[in-house]
């Protein structure tokens, strides 16, 4: 018998991928996975998780207001509605859920799981750095530290340890939308669509409200990337805590040393060039020599820092490939779920470098739009990534043995920046001061640091050779583990 487990994601890709992977891996288990979505992820999902057996998708429509554009945080409303309305029925017909796994940012549907009696799990799709450092920072009372200072954080890595510039930061995060009125309200307060962003310095992180009454934490990471800070928040919450990925697609898992094509894995969107393009591109270039340019399709930096940016690829002289998304630069959310998302038409909506790639000639590849990112880091011609450090991307470079070169613009990716830079020593800063805009010059030294050392190159090896026999150990172990607790906890 096939014991059944509801998953609900977080909307945006950074999210909804790992659950993707997460849905799989629990079907592996012989479990039964009902996937709960906004309808407004329909297309992101592919067709062969819906002809997977033991997988079902359940789209709850969410259309957008007359007011508002489609955006990532809204629709609480409707799919809370919608969960409730399932629930309802699935309880009264068949047998309940043996448990429900929620995004962490969707921590108000822990009400209506205990509504039905239903006992839940939180998964954090980000890395265990970022919820260990803010909860130790919170722990450690952490206000302010001088230029030069440096506080040790109890319990985690010295060489996590806060400085002066890991304060200073400029705000990115988008103002947080209207509170939802589906009647459940959210836990605690966060971090909802009623409270987006990181914690204030020195606040309680909200997470750490939100998975009180859940029995246990999953983490999208491995021990063999941060087995101090999954033992630090286990530490700290008393329940199992798994690092149950990086929850990547299996063939990039199966794949190392091989080039990867993005287009076996995810459906290919608008773009300003083909795969093959790229591989052409790539395959004229010598080994290791390319710098990756890409930031999330969320955020990315202003419009001057893109200029700034501009000018230094150009300067530089390094191969590039630079990915452009539609609206970069501007403020506000992204047009992430318009139907087409590249193009020269993206000008109106943000930066444009005109003329750029008439100047770099061969030696620059501009791409508009959707990228094959998997493909471009497994090429042996990359040698360098340019990154916001979101975790997914974070993940996919190092498991490729390519440097970082970390430009963070928001939340976890500040963590995310410091793991890579200080702890796993795979990267530099783009700068030291990330409250004041990033300069042509900084850019430019940080591309020669980047590509120059052939030591950092080394060891950006040496920490990917883990991953060479495939999907983490660990994390395999980390599962059955679950699957175990499930079968002695819940079904006894």
């Amino acid at each position: 018998m096939s014991h059944e487990i509801c998953l609900v994601p977080f909307f945006g890709q950074g999210h909804l991928f790992p659950c993707i992977e997460l849905c799989k891996h629990l079907a592996s288990r012989n479990f039964t996975v009902t996937l709960f979505i906004s309808s407004t992820l329909s297309t992101s999902i592919p067709s062969s998780l819906r002809q997977h057996p033991l997988i079902q998708i359940t789209e709850i429509s969410s259309p957008p207001s007359p007011e508002q554009p489609p955006h990532p945080h809204h629709g609480h409303d409707d799919l809370a509605r919608g969960l409730d309305d399932i629930l309802s029925d699935k309880t009264q017909r068949l047998a309940r859920p043996v448990c429900a796994i929620f995004d962490v940012m969707m921590s108000w549907s822990t009400d209506i799981f205990k509504k039905f009696d239903i006992p839940t799990v939180a998964f954090f799709t980000s890395g265990a750095c970022t919820s260990a450092v803010e909860l130790a920072t919170w722990k450690d009372h952490t206000l302010d530290l001088k230029p030069g200072e440096t506080r040790f954080l109890p319990g985690l890595p010295e060489d996590m340890a806060l400085t002066s510039s890991d304060l200073k930061r400029r705000r990115h995060d988008p103002p947080p939308p209207p509170p939802p009125h589906h009647g459940f309200p959210l836990p605690h307060g966060g971090p909802g669509p009623g409270k987006m962003g990181p914690p204030k310095l020195g606040e309680q992180p909200p997470w750490v409200e939100d998975i009180r009454e859940t029995m246990a934490l999953m983490i999208n990471t491995c021990d063999e990337l941060e087995r101090p800070f999954i033992d630090y928040i286990a530490n700290h919450v008393g329940k199992p805590v798994w690092g149950v990925g990086p929850l990547l697609p299996e063939k990039y898992w199966n794949s190392a040393g091989s080039v990867i094509h993005d287009r076996d894995i995810r459906s290919n969107r608008q773009s300003s060039v083909t795969e093959e393009e790229v591989t052409q591109w790539l395959d004229s270039k010598s080994h290791g020599s390319v710098l990756y340019v890409s930031f999330g399709s969320e955020v990315g930096p202003t419009v001057e820092e893109y200029q700034n940016l501009a000018q230094a690829l150009e300067t530089s002289k390094q191969p590039f490939i630079w990915v452009l998304q539609p609206g970069s630069g501007r403020p506000g959310p992204p047009p992430i779920f318009a139907a087409g998302s590249g193009g020269p038409e993206a000008e109106k909506d943000g930066y444009f470098p005109h003329g750029l790639d008439s100047r770099v000639g061969n030696r620059g590849l501009i791409i508009h739009g959707w990228a094959p990112q998997l493909l471009i880091l497994s090429h042996p011609s990359t040698g360098g990534f340019l990154s916001h450090c979101g975790w997914n991307s974070t993940v996919e470079g190092i498991g490729r043995g390519v440097p970082i070169l970390a430009w963070p613009i928001r939340g976890d990716q500040y963590h995310d920046a410091k793991l890579v830079v200080s702890h796993l020593k795979v990267g530099y800063m783009v700068t030291d001061d990330l409250s004041e805009k990033v300069t042509k010059d900084d850019v430019v030294k940080g591309i020669e640091r980047l590509m120059g050392d052939k030591e950092m190159k080394e060891t950006a090896e040496i920490l990917s050779a883990k991953f060479q026999n495939g999907f983490p150990r660990s994390s395999v172990a980390a599962l059955d583990a679950f699957k175990d607790y499930v079968h002695k906890k819940l079904l006894v």
